[in-house]
């Protein structure tokens, strides 16, 4: 089996969740990070593009996960556990914001993915994540409009994106639930904001992806991501971290 750190990062073919295995495949080549992409063609480009910088010192290998799909959860869990025997870091990234159709519609395909996928994927990984020998991380992408505190006060609020706010505060929850009892046999639990960057979560236009000039660049957030899984960021373990620090609940 490999000595290598195993960090596995779900949608991690576009955006946050590529900047994110970047970072980390490029800082050593003791990870290897494994590119979780929906879709099996997007998670091979994923690779051979990150190859092709030669900025890559660990290795890399594009899995399938679509976390709303049961069968494709077993069907990794089953992969990495015939290929590697453990889990060291599990990175829920993939999330989506939908803003089209009817509300239940939204509310049912934005908690599928950005809630029940996420803690539904950790839950069958945490037999692989508890046969790690170096302390096993658990990290959520979150964002910080799932605040209650800040988007009470107005800090932080976006109408439109209100069930995708929702969604993110269900999950930090969740991320607390956890934190609390599986901290207790040496999972680090972590809910992570990486700031409003360019992504294509609120589409797939320029000036979406660009939330209009005022996203930032995701590889900063792959270097949050990245210090979290150095242990940079243990004294917060269970909380709501950002680059510079922890938001309130």
């Amino acid at each position: 089996m490999s000595t290598q750190t195993i960090v596995l990062v779900t949608g991690a073919n576009s955006g946050i969740g590529y900047a994110t295995a970047k970072v980390i495949a490029s800082a050593s080549p003791d990870y290897h990070v494994l590119i979780g992409s929906r879709n099996p063609e997007s998670g091979k480009k994923a690779v051979a593009e990150l190859q092709a910088t030669g900025e890559i010192r660990g290795t890399l290998t594009d899995v399938q996960i679509d976390v709303t799909d049961q069968a494709s959860v077993d069907a990794l869990a089953n992969f990495i556990e015939e290929k590697f025997g453990r889990l060291d870091v599990l990175i829920n990234n993939a999330g989506i914001a939908p803003t089209d159709g009817d509300l239940r519609s939204i509310i049912d395909r934005t908690f599928q993915t950005n809630v029940t996928g996420p803690i539904v994927l950790t839950e069958a990984l945490k037999p692989l994540l508890f046969k790690s020998k170096k302390g096993p991380y658990s990290i959520y992408v979150t964002s910080g409009l799932g605040s209650l505190t800040m988007a009470e006060s107005g800090k932080v609020y976006a109408a439109p994106y209100a069930v995708y706010s929702a969604s993110k505060s269900a999950l930090n929850m969740l991320m607390i639930y956890e934190a609390k009892e599986m901290g207790k046999k040496g999972l680090k639990s972590f809910v992570v904001s990486p700031g409003l960057v360019r992504s294509n979560l609120r589409g797939k236009s320029e000036e979406a992806v660009n939330a209009g000039g005022a996203a930032g660049d995701p590889m900063v957030s792959g270097q949050t991501i990245l210090g979290v899984v150095e242990g940079k960021r243990d004294a917060d373990v269970g909380k709501f971290v950002h680059k510079d620090g922890v938001y309130p609940w």
